[in-house]
């Protein structure tokens, strides 16, 4: 095994043998790698504070190509500690997680990681957490080729006169080919394109109307229904904080 340094992100731990930990570390060299971190819940060792999801950083490791690769140190780039601390982002933080953790499942790239990375940073930095997990919720189904059409509506092809935007058709919708679809608000249609084409790191405000919020989240989560074939768990828990933070 060779020794490499890789920046990267825990997208999951579980507890192994009676001291240990296996981390599942997002990072754009390798995409998605097993690492062992070895005696971390041991209270005097190194490792114990650098071993749990969501820590950012660079992490020096054992690398093994296949099998898992194991962890020599951790120089944290962000623990993200804002977050940790607010129910809602972390509800948030912790779907982004593991949604990833599932699309890098069938798409290893390595555009991933700095989507993953700037999402999280800008939730740490206050920016609203649902428009930011929706950007990148929208952007993953590229690299799961189910993609809506938001560039034209997806019967007819045409880029004028778009009225609606329906996930059981696949995206936009025009006048011409309209057909008793729920209706969106018009800002809806232009910021859902946003959305995807927008680059995340480089966003410092986000400003978005409740209703075309509301109905882009619509959007999304029936589309992933429909499309994905992924139901995660985290998903239902930030709709429990939502409306315990709503109440």
């Amino acid at each position: 095994m060779k020794i490499e340094s890789l920046e990267g992100i825990v997208l999951s731990e579980t507890n192994y043998s009676e001291s240990s930990k296996i981390l599942n570390v997002l990072t754009e060299k390798y995409g998605t790698i097993g690492v062992i971190s070895k005696g971390c819940r041991n209270m005097k060792s190194k490792l114990r504070g650098v071993s749990r999801k969501l820590i950012y950083g660079t992490f020096h490791i054992y690398y093994k190509e296949k099998g898992l690769s194991t962890l020599i140190g951790v120089d944290i780039i962000n623990s993200f500690s804002k977050t940790m601390m607010d129910l809602e982002k972390i509800s948030y933080a912790s779907f982004l997680l593991d949604l990833i953790h599932q699309v890098t499942k069938q798409n290893d790239s390595n555009e991933i990681f700095p989507l993953l990375r700037d999402a999280l940073t800008k939730i740490e930095e206050g920016l609203p957490p649902l428009p930011i997990t929706n950007i990148i919720e929208l952007k993953l189904l590229d690299f799961l080729g189910v993609m809506p059409n938001i560039d034209s509506c997806c019967h007819c092809g045409s880029t004028k006169s778009i009225v609606t935007l329906s996930s059981e058709e696949g995206g936009y919708i025009c006048k011409d080919c309209y057909d008793n679809e729920p209706l969106v608000e018009e800002k809806t249609i232009k910021m859902i394109r946003m959305y995807y084409y927008v680059d995340l790191g480089s966003i410092t405000k986000l400003e978005v109307g409740k209703q075309t919020t509301q109905e882009i989240n619509a959007f999304i989560d029936d589309y992933y229904e429909r499309f994905t074939g992924l139901y995660l768990k985290s998903k239902d828990f930030i709709r429990k904080v939502s409306q315990i933070t709503s109440s």
